[in-house]
């Protein structure tokens, strides 16, 4: 292992954008090497992980999680390899995650950092498949969606970090799988590479509706929502009785700095009976461990496949968040460092 560096860089949030993040609301700042203490342990960061609800952490408004500090490191899951430590349950060379942020080495140990098996699967994979985008498909289909075998699943998002994951998880339980996806390369991997039944290019499609109802001759049963949005009023108008719906994001309104105006759709879930559930992934928590198992599983079988999308270098990463924003990346978007 080569010696620790005496300061190291990360990425902190300087301005709250009102609308679109610019990479000047961010700075790369040189540091000087923290030094764990007591029960803490000293990570060199190998992937720091690029997730859309990042982009709420820098608003200062409620949430279910604190608001990022002006000046403060952005948030961030990470895997990485501890490279010093004061704490037993580490050992210098543990692989670990948590969400120690944006930067080259960070300061660990809380209980929420889990160590990594590295014979499973690349390391990477604890941001993604499995890691947290990971664990919100799995339960957010199986648990708040409640798939049934001959049920027709609909996804958006489908090739990115979670809505992947969905899809090939419906097919496994024996569904038929419609994806959504942003033009013609993201719907071919949907298709072709995880066999999702089909999947509907909303940037080439003039009417979605009509898109969607040829893609689900029996209706839409499960909806799993990473966009809202366009997208999903589309979606919901045209969901079956009993319908559920997993909401997981609203990455269409991100960076929308006036509320934007859609159909009031609740009317028909009143006389559909649709049930729609927000959800945040923490909410599973204590049964993590069985589903990263399942997870491994049906990796190692072949049975789920995944895309990354890796830039090099912590000074790329506010680039990498933005275009990741717009529907840029292809995959699990990640920085490698």
């Amino acid at each position: 292992m080569s010696a620790v560096p005496k300061t190291h860089r990360r990425v902190v949030l300087v301005r709250r954008p009102p609308g679109e993040p610019a990479e000047s609301d961010f700075r790369v700042e040189e540091v000087p090497m923290p030094e764990p203490r007591h029960g803490e342990v000293l990570v060199k960061v190998a992937y720091l992980s690029l997730d859309p609800y990042q982009r709420g952490r820098m608003r200062d408004a409620a949430s279910y999680a604190a608001p990022v500090g002006l000046g403060e490191v952005m948030t961030g899951g990470i895997v990485g390899e501890v490279v010093k430590s004061e704490n037993s349950r580490f050992k210098v060379g543990d692989v670990v995650e948590d969400r120690l942020g944006w930067q080259e080495y960070a300061i660990g140990g809380a209980p929420s950092m889990r160590v990594v098996d590295p014979s499973l699967a690349p390391i990477s994979t604890a941001n993604g498949v499995l890691g947290m985008p990971g664990m919100t498909a799995y339960f957010g289909l199986l648990e708040v969606g409640q798939p049934k075998t001959g049920e027709t699943i609909v996804v958006s998002a489908a090739s990115g970090a979670v809505g992947q994951v969905v899809g090939q998880i419906g097919k496994i339980m024996g569904c038929r799988v419609v994806g959504v996806a942003g033009g013609t390369k993201k719907c071919a991997f949907v298709k072709d590479e995880l066999g999702f039944d089909a999947c509907v290019d909303y940037k080439a499609e003039k009417d979605l509706d009509k898109t969607l109802l040829a893609a689900c001759p029996k209706g839409i049963d499960v909806y799993f929502d990473n966009v809202g949005g366009e997208i999903s009023d589309a979606v919901l108008r045209n969901i079956n009785v009993f319908g559920r719906v997993a909401l997981c994001g609203s990455i269409s309104q991100y960076n929308a700095t006036t509320p934007p105006t859609g159909p009031r759709l609740l009317g028909t879930f009143v006389g559909k009976r649709v049930r729609a559930q927000g959800f945040i992934v923490t909410d599973f928590a204590g049964k993590y461990e069985p589903a990263m198992r399942q997870m491994g599983e049906w990796i190692k079988s072949g049975k789920l496949k995944y895309r990354e999308d890796v830039v090099e270098g912590i000074d790329k990463a506010p680039r990498a968040f933005i275009g990741m924003l717009r529907g840029e990346n292809f995959g699990k978007m990640l920085v490698k460092m």
